[in-house]
């Protein structure tokens, strides 16, 4: 933690750098974890052991990791015992896109059955990207009359380098590819915008919260033919798995993920706890169904209300995350990438709060302390107040 907070700092004093300074020190520290392990984090385990899958002609979406590491073929396919008890959802089904699903069956080729040089090839693809976005980020700035040196709020985030690049998030995937999407529709090149947005969506689901914006923004004869091209694309990446079984399992593990899963939330973590007090036990299932009502109405309250695009995004972005009852800190990059285009700054607060989560890491068994979370979101909230309270401008890619 100490660590993280001399990051910190060192982050507050290199975004009031050399612009051009800065973005040379945010590759210098992306490349200097070309060859690390991921450490905070073991969702890569998952992503060589779907790519072997694939290498070897199975469909990631049928098989369950603790049914296949039971037969005698497991060793002969790279999925061996020390691969399975590296994972964190041995007995759940994949839950990553196809457009994932193709980054991890490539690294798995390349790499074979060398778990460190296949994690090497997976950071490859998200250099890749981030690569992708150190593209457009001056020029979407540009576009919206905000200076270029903003970017680097993004490209010298600590939490973006360290979860991205280091423990091999592809949420960097996902923003490099909205970005493009938002790039594409300025020019008009709707082709080229919706087929990346569909492979923002074939990497990481969130981008489907924008739907009821992108449809109120672009008018609704546009906006309808605009997602449905997407949802087109986004089709066509599932056909290689198409099963019988693909949606059913699929929806299965995000059922799951929904209705079990917690781990440094915020307003459902309130509700759980006025739960056990009222009733006497976790009522994640039913807490899980209204929040996520309770988002879709706020996205498209949001969507309908809000005059600026890139602050409708952020709102709506922010509430998201508010409401989930798993909020990794890696999911807030995106957050980080949408609040550059914004005078808003509590999505920064937020993404130096959020390393205190994995104090519930350092527990055995794995156990979160309710206090450093209170501390944490306290602090964002906070901020957030205090961003508010002073009506910050905001300006927009209209």
């Amino acid at each position: 933690m100490l660590s993280f907070a001399g990051l910190l700092l060192a982050y507050f004093f290199l975004v009031k750098s050399d612009e051009r300074w800065g973005w040379r020190v945010g590759w210098l520290f992306r490349l200097s974890l070309l060859l690390a392990t991921p450490w905070l984090s073991d969702d890569y385990a998952r992503f060589v052991w779907d790519g072997r899958m694939q290498t070897n002609g199975l469909n990631p979406y049928l098989y369950l990791p603790s049914q296949l590491v039971r037969t005698y073929m497991a060793p002969n396919l790279g999925l061996t015992p020390d691969l399975f008890g590296l994972l964190n959802s041995p007995d759940y089904y994949t839950v990553y896109p196809p457009f994932n699903q193709l980054l991890f069956r490539l690294a798995a080729r390349l790499g074979g059955n060398d778990l460190w040089t296949t994690t090497v090839w997976l950071r490859v693809w998200i250099l890749l990207a981030e690569a992708l976005t150190a593209y457009l980020l001056p020029r979407l700035l540009r576009k919206a009359a905000l200076p270029s040196r903003a970017g680097l709020l993004y490209w010298l985030n600590p939490l973006v380098i360290l979860e991205l690049t280091g423990n091999l998030h592809f949420e960097a995937v996902m923003v490099a590819f909205c970005l493009l999407a938002v790039y594409g529709f300025l020019k008009q090149a709707y082709v080229l915008s919706g087929l990346a947005l569909a492979f923002a969506i074939s990497t990481k689901l969130l981008p489907l919260i924008f739907f009821p914006l992108i449809l109120k923004r672009a008018g609704f004869k546009t906006g309808v033919w605009y997602l449905a091209g997407t949802g087109f694309w986004v089709s066509l990446g599932f056909l290689p798995f198409v099963s019988t079984r693909l949606i059913q399992n699929f929806a299965s593990s995000l059922d799951l993920y929904f209705q079990k899963f917690e781990f440094n939330a915020s307003l459902y973590y309130l509700v759980r706890e006025a739960g056990y007090w009222l009733l006497g036990f976790n009522i994640i299932q039913t807490a899980g169904l209204l929040l996520s009502i309770g988002t879709f109405l706020g996205i498209l309250w949001i969507s309908w209300r809000q005059m600026w695009i890139t602050s409708a995004v952020l709102w709506i972005t922010s509430l998201y995350f508010a409401a989930a009852t798993t909020v990794h800190p890696w999911y807030l990059t995106s957050l980080v990438a949408v609040s550059v285009f914004t005078r808003w700054r509590f999505p920064l607060v937020w993404s130096g709060t959020a390393f205190l989560s994995y104090h519930a890491y350092g527990n055995h068994p794995y156990k979160e302390n309710l206090l450093i979370v209170l501390i944490a979101y306290g602090i964002t909230y906070g901020y957030a107040a205090y961003d508010f309270y002073q009506k910050r401008p905001i300006r927009s890619l209209n």
